[in-house]
């Protein structure tokens, strides 16, 4: 639902107007855009800029979940926060920057960790998803909720200089089958150092591929992995296949390995 009051011919006139000049996009795209809903998981490095360029290219409705709060070590890779927020929820101060930003949007605002408890009835709700998590047991459970429902889903991650990001479709390869499910198994990494506007490049990507499929521009990294490595700019793309035991999206699929308990956004 959008709010009440928008001028639509005047917000795509006006605010709208670079990018209905591309061929891509036009009126029609822009209008598509604003019927269109995408829940960003994870309000940190990636969710930043996924979230800002997902609001500034007029995407109708942004839901926005992460339980953490501000911090000042964040500061240095998650723009959308600043000094003024340390201490206050992660989710609440990146909505107010959205409706900032962009009065015209519908902000949902999930204050809370997303969990085995209530991932489903939030990732049901939209059209898209753009997993900024920084945990294994996040990002296989988007993964096999967005799998087992038909949602398609934008994955990305960063370390260090380097970071990779594919997009799920139906039908397409899913994060299990690109990463060995055993590589979760053995608990979550401690803090590691990230160049900070590496994440910043990668949520933009991720926030691409959202839009892009909305508007059918293009293709999405389905099936391919794209590899960053900002220190020396170097970008590596990989295909990989559907794996025919993949527990999720194969053809009996189903949900084995980590515990509920450990299927906790970061």
């Amino acid at each position: 639902m959008r709010p009440e009051g928008v001028n639509l011919s005047s917000l795509i006139a006006e605010r709208y107007s670079r990018s209905i000049l591309l061929e891509d996009v036009g009126p029609e795209g822009q209008l598509r855009l604003a019927g269109y809903s995408v829940l960003v998981v994870g309000a940190g490095a990636l969710g930043s800029s996924a979230i800002l360029s997902l609001a500034a290219a007029g995407t109708g409705r942004v839901g926005i979940a992460d339980g953490e709060n501000v911090e000042i070590s964040n500061l240095q890779r998650q723009y959308i926060h600043t000094e003024t927020d340390i201490g206050r929820n992660k989710a609440v101060s990146a909505s107010e920057k959205v409706r900032a930003l962009n009065r015209n949007l519908c902000v949902d605002t999930y204050d809370t960790r997303v969990g085995c408890e209530n991932a489903e009835s939030i990732i049901g709700d939209y059209d898209f998803i753009c997993d900024c998590t920084d945990s294994f047991s996040s990002k296989h459970l988007i993964n096999d909720i967005c799998v087992l429902t038909g949602k398609p889903f934008s994955h990305a991650g960063v370390r260090g200089f380097e970071g990779q990001c594919f997009t799920y479709i139906p039908g397409a390869p899913c994060l299990r089958c690109m990463i060995d499910f055993t590589a979760a198994s053995g608990g979550e990494p401690g803090p590691e150092g990230v160049f900070g506007p590496l994440p910043s490049l990668l949520g933009s990507i991720q926030a691409a591929e959202a839009l892009k499929y909305r508007l059918g521009a293009g293709e999405v990294l389905a099936g391919r992995v794209l590899g960053v490595n900002i220190r020396d700019v170097v970008f590596r793309e990989v295909s990989f296949e559907k794996e025919s035991g993949c527990p999720v999206c194969s053809e009996k699929p189903r949900i084995t390995g980590l515990e509920p308990e450990r299927y906790v956004c970061l």
